[in-house]
Formats: C-alpha cells, sequence, structure tokens
C-alpha cells in the first residue's frame, strides 16, 4: 500500500476469532481435561473441525435466510449437542459439562503478537472488533485476552454474518468512517474478499498454526490485497505507528 493510501485510514476492524486468537490450543485443553476425567479416547482435533464446520453451516443458513437468526454461542451449543448425539455420548456430558465446554469460545489465547500490534495500532487508529460471534462473548472474549480495542462491534448488532455486507457496514454506522476509510483485517480471505467488494481496505494476516500443527490453511499472498503482513507487530510497522 502506498504511504497515501495508507494515511487515508482512519480506523481498524478487526476479525477475532482466528485471527486476533488461537482457538485451537484452548479447545485442545479442554479436550484433554475431558478425556482424563471421563476416561474418554475423543480425537478432539477432529471434532473441532466438525464442531466448526456446523457452525458456519448454521452462519451460512441464516445469511441465506433458510432459518432464524441466532447468537454464535448458541449455534456452537446447537452444534456440540448434535456432535455429542452422534457419537453415542449423550449420557457422558450433562447440562452443566456442555455449557462449560461451549464457554471455551469466550476463554481463547491472544497470539504472541496480538496485545503488543494492536496496543501500537490503537495509538494512531480507531480500532474495533468486527466478529460474527455475540457482544456478550465477544466482550468476555476480549477480556480474558487482554485485547486493547477502542470499540466491540459484532454480527449480533447487525443479525446476520459475514460476508454479509450488513456486518461491515456496522463499521461504517458504529465508527463514523467511510468503507475506503476502514481497513479490514483477517486471515480468511473470504472475510476480506467481502469487505473489498464493500469497499474497505484489506490487510492480510496469516495464521499458519490456526487449525493446528497438521493442518495448511492458504496463507498465500494475493495481489488485491491492500497489506500482507506476517503479525500485527509488521503490520503496525507497515502503517509507520511506532
Amino acid at each position: 500500500m502506498s504511504s497515501d493510501r495508507a494515511a487515508e485510514i482512519r480506523a481498524i476492524a478487526f476479525d477475532v476469532q482466528g485471527t486476533c486468537v488461537d482457538f485451537y490450543q484452548p479447545v485442545m485443553r479442554a479436550g484433554a481435561a475431558i478425556n482424563a476425567a471421563k476416561g474418554l479416547e475423543i480425537d478432539w482435533a477432529a471434532l473441532s473441525t466438525e464442531w466448526r464446520e456446523l457452525y458456519r453451516a448454521s452462519m451460512d443458513a441464516v445469511i441465506a435466510g433458510r432459518r432464524d437468526w441466532l447468537r454464535v454461542d448458541r449455534i456452537y451449543r446447537e452444534a456440540l449437542d448434535r456432535l455429542i448425539e452422534i457419537r453415542g455420548l449423550s449420557d457422558r456430558f450433562k447440562t452443566a459439562e456442555r455449557d462449560e465446554l461451549n464457554d471455551v469460545w469466550t476463554k481463547l489465547d491472544p497470539w504472541p503478537d496480538a496485545v503488543e500490534g494492536l496496543a501500537r495500532l490503537r495509538r494512531r487508529f480507531c480500532t474495533a472488533t468486527l466478529s460474527n460471534a455475540g457482544m456478550a462473548s465477544v466482550i468476555a472474549l476480549v477480556k480474558n485476552a487482554g485485547l486493547p480495542f477502542d470499540a466491540i462491534l459484532t454480527a449480533e448488532l447487525a443479525r446476520s454474518y459475514k460476508p454479509s455486507s450488513a456486518v461491515y457496514q456496522l463499521a461504517v454506522d458504529y465508527l463514523g468512517y467511510r468503507p475506503d476509510q476502514i481497513l479490514m483485517v483477517a486471515c480468511h480471505k473470504y472475510d476480506l474478499k467481502a469487505a473489498r467488494a464493500f469497499g474497505m481496505k484489506t490487510a492480510f494476516v496469516p495464521r499458519p498454526l490456526e487449525f493446528g500443527p497438521d493442518a495448511t490453511p492458504d496463507v498465500s499472498p494475493e495481489s488485491w490485497f491492500d497489506i500482507y503482513a506476517t503479525s500485527f507487530i509488521e503490520l503496525a510497522d507497515r502503517l509507520q505507528v511506532g
């Protein structure tokens, strides 16, 4: 991105799960504790993949109008109940235990560069979350991870989900800037494609370990990214924030 175009940026919106925080390791830790306590041998890497696939399918159904809007924490819980039933484990997980496991999504680990990078970027720009998770969940996640944001915006305010344009409109409506004055940061290309189509600038920050050490997510650069930065710290450097 040229210095002139970078100078136009007034606010930065961040995807959260995967981009700012690691969800894989917290889910693995919670799963290992459950296996040990209950004498189970659940493959939590596989289960977490299926859990996210069911969650994404439910969100897509909401966007398409095939089902009524539902907060992500309820979507995650609904998917968890299905997975437990499919595996014939319904009698091994009490309601309170399912609630506790589902709560893991509000207690995720910040990536090593996240807090420092966000703190630097916040010195110059208005920074906000723009997450598909619910408001209460993201507030809890941000507090638990110590992520320094100016504002918490989530898809719950639009009663839709990314990549619906209604979610990106939230950043315009609540931060008070034009789309081209807002930089969308994510490690998911679908998110940035939609933000770019909406008129935002885009920054891709790859998270190669997002889905664990054995996964191979697409982290390759694309010509249409405004910025490709390997960390939030590099992003701050690229935007000339000391």
